[in-house]
């Protein structure tokens, strides 16, 4: 397999909500450093167009909603102008000198150990003034951007309705999102979240910057989050079956990472990645030959080896080490590092006042909360100004979310279980009718409390992942910001700079302030047995559509990660090992105490039912 890994650094920056990265690009991109950017809001991106447009002296003509296929021009028009300013950012950092403080030499000096590092140390320690000067000019051209890649969360894909009228599919939310992104004139990823998504991925195949040019190169390439092999096999077979290719598999752990969780039924990040480490190869060829014959199919010329496939991982990293072992041990091509970089102002979109509460978060306030109207687990800032308007309307007697989008009515998020009308499930509409429809169900005190928090839970996260960056930009200073770092931010407890965070990485200085802070493993093991709790205490309450069945292979699955952390252990320093062991113990102990209980209460129930 090609694993040639052309970027400057070896980590990347993945998207953090919908506004905490939306111009990360042009803050980190010219230093080698790819990021990610959330094609959700179209409104949100108009908005930064116009900031940006404004801010360069470049000219600016409204696109507004009303427009004809508003949502992918939008989308084009922000890409292109991103790609616009990158260019003109490095254009500016080659022809900078070498010297103290200039962006060039930040460029270098940001890099992590490797020949182009060396390179660029040699030319420091050389005396010869015309060789030093060859390999400067060299060295200008080697300083390569970082590539300014999008994501399309594809559940986010709800047909439009104009006049009561359905329109088109090509007009759907994530369809329109991702032509825009392919009629950009960015060389760059799509990155694809949140699952497999037919007629989006077939959608893909309309589009040449996705297939090989003449020279066998892809324009556009196409990433996948998974979090699992197996994922990553039924939707690289659906795309090659159709010519195109997955240039990379990004592997996120389900529940140790920030925004929108998805629990694997104990399936951990450990075993994931040596799944896919035993089967790249065979995998890789899978993939080719059903590649070639869908080029063949789609009138693409073929091509003789297969390209470049990149394995990635993200979720709960912290430490030099474990990134280091990610590398080495997995073979990864590079790691995500994102809820550390909440805590740099110069990277990324979190206004001062939610910047101090981060710095001072600690266990208690980051959860995993109902908050999110996908109805999916969410990762949550307690003490945000979301989360404190929430509350407050609950107290006024008034549940519920404005509609500050009206994404709701559009497409994204909606329920039609009150009317033909779609509407938001965080929105006051919603939550008051619901509210009164279950209190006509016939569920018990402890049920009806479980439910009612639920509901009551839900937030309008679509304005509110963005208002950071509105009240940073000027945009709307009465925004109130959600917050979806993961739950290792309490890990961090101080305001960094761009180039603290990225020494922290590549392990030339530490950030942590938690000595007891546990290995990511370790981490995610206890983030699963959290959600196996939690799981049991609905189907105690008759809440869930969970079989015993479900719990069993839960339990299973973790135990089975623990015994093969504990031959991965081997791997570790002796320090380490000890240390590591001992907190499988516990965890191992915490999981069979949990299900002995759950076992009893199981038989209980049997033996009363009978």
């Amino acid at each position: 397999m090609n694993t040639e890994n052309s970027s400057a650094h070896t980590f990347h920056l993945p998207i953090l909500g919908i506004g905490f990265t939306i111009d990360s690009p042009l803050k980190v991109g010219r230093y080698g450093i790819s990021s990610v950017i959330s094609l959700v809001d179209d409104d949100f991106i108009e908005q930064m167009r116009k900031y940006y447009c404004e801010k360069e002296g470049l000219p600016y003509e409204e696109i507004s909603q009303k427009d004809d296929d508003a949502r992918a021009r939008r989308t084009t028009a922000y890409l292109n102008l991103m790609g616009l300013i990158l260019d003109r950012q490095v254009k500016a950092l080659q022809s900078s000198p070498f010297e103290a403080g200039t962006e060039i030499t930040r460029y270098y000096e940001l890099l992590p150990d490797s020949p182009l590092k060396s390179k660029y140390l040699a030319m420091l320690n050389t005396k010869d003034r015309d060789a030093k000067e060859k390999i400067q000019n060299e060295l200008r051209l080697q300083a390569t951007p970082g590539s300014i890649d999008a994501n399309i969360m594809t559940k986010l894909d709800r047909n439009i309705y104009k006049k009561g009228q359905l329109m088109p599919a090509e007009q759907a939310n994530a369809m329109s999102a991702l032509r825009g992104f392919a009629q950009s004139d960015l060389p760059s990823s799509i990155v694809f979240s949140a699952g497999l998504n037919p007629r989006l991925y077939s959608y893909s195949a309309n589009f040449d910057d996705f297939f090989p040019n003449e020279a066998g190169n892809l324009k556009k390439k196409i990433v996948l989050k998974v979090s699992d092999y197996r994922s990553a096999v039924v939707q690289g077979k659906f795309l090659a079956k159709r010519g195109l290719w997955i240039s990379e598999f990004r592997v996120e752990s389900g529940l140790n990472c920030g925004g929108h969780a998805f629990a694997t039924k104990g399936n951990l990040l450990g075993p994931i990645l040596e799944e896919f480490k035993q089967n790249r190869e065979s995998l890789t060829q899978e993939l080719f030959d059903l590649y070639s014959k869908g080029l063949e199919r789609s009138g693409h010329a073929a091509i003789d080896e297969p390209p470049c496939t990149k394995l990635t991982v993200q979720g709960g990293i912290g430490t030099f080490e474990e990134d280091n072992f990610l590398h080495s041990y997995y073979k990864v091509d590079g790691t995500g590092w994102g809820t550390p970089f909440l805590l740099v102002p110069e990277v990324t979109n979190v206004d001062d006042d939610h910047l101090e509460k981060l710095v001072g978060a600690g266990e208690e306030d980051v959860y995993l909360s109902e908050s999110s109207p996908m109805a999916i687990q969410f990762w949550n800032l307690r003490s945000s100004a979301s989360e404190e308007a929430r509350r407050a309307r609950i107290e006024e007697g008034k549940p519920g979310s404005p509609c500050r989008t009206n994404h709701g009515r559009t497409g994204f998020l909606f329920n039609e279980e009150f009317s033909d009308t779609p509407i938001c499930i965080s929105s006051r509409l919603y939550v008051k009718q619901k509210l009164e429809a279950i209190q006509e169900e016939d569920l018990t005190e402890e049920q009806l409390a479980r439910v009612e928090a639920e509901v009551l839970a839900k937030s309008c996260i679509c304005s509110d992942l963005s208002g950071g960056t509105k009240i940073k930009k000027g945009i709307d200073p009465d925004v109130t910001p959600a917050i979806c770092c993961g739950p290792g931010i309490i890990n961090f407890s101080r305001i960094a700079t761009l180039e603290e965070m990225v020494s922290h990485i590549y392990g030339r200085l530490s950030l942590l302030t938690r000595s007891d802070r546990p290995h990511m493993f370790i981490k995610e093991i206890s983030l699963n047995i959290d959600h196996l709790k939690d799981e049991i205490e609905k189907f105690k309450l008759n809440l869930t559509t969970n079989p015993p069945k479900y719990f069993r292979e839960f339990k299973e699955n973790l135990i089975e990660g623990i015994e093969y952390y504990r031959t991965l252990a081997r791997q570790f320093v002796e320090e380490k090992q000890k240390l590591f062991l001992d907190d499988l113990k516990v965890q191992r102990e915490s999981i069979e105490l949990l299900f002995a209980a759950f076992t009893m209460d199981l038989h209980g129930e049997a033996s009363s039912g009978a």
